[in-house]
């Protein structure tokens, strides 16, 4: 099974394809992906990659973590969860639930 992998301080000029290129060293990349803002469409310096094994994975964070990579020193680490963000309710504005 894939196991995802956070991977921060990415320069801003670090690109997907080279991000893809360094993490193959360690095996088999599933995916990668850098975040990108919506509305100035630069980099956020941080991006996720899938890789293959528990163990490619493994060795990935081992061999990079802590490595620079683009003039940076990359901080990699296994991805947690996204927070489920709550979507119901008021929405802040008090109009939800009163029971006036």
């Amino acid at each position: 099974m894939a196991k995802k992998l956070y991977v921060g301080n990415l320069s801003y000029n670090t690109t997907e394809d080279g991000l893809r290129n360094l993490f193959s060293e360690f095996g088999s990349v599933a995916s990668s992906k850098i975040v990108f803002d919506r509305e100035t469409g630069n980099s956020k310096g941080f991006g996720f990659i899938e890789m293959g094994t528990d163990e490619e994975a493994s060795s990935a964070i081992a061999g990079t973590n802590g490595r620079e990579f683009d003039g940076r020193q990359l901080r990699v680490n296994e991805a947690m969860d996204k927070p489920r963000r709550d979507r119901g309710g008021s929405g802040g504005g008090g109009y939800g639930n009163n029971n006036w």
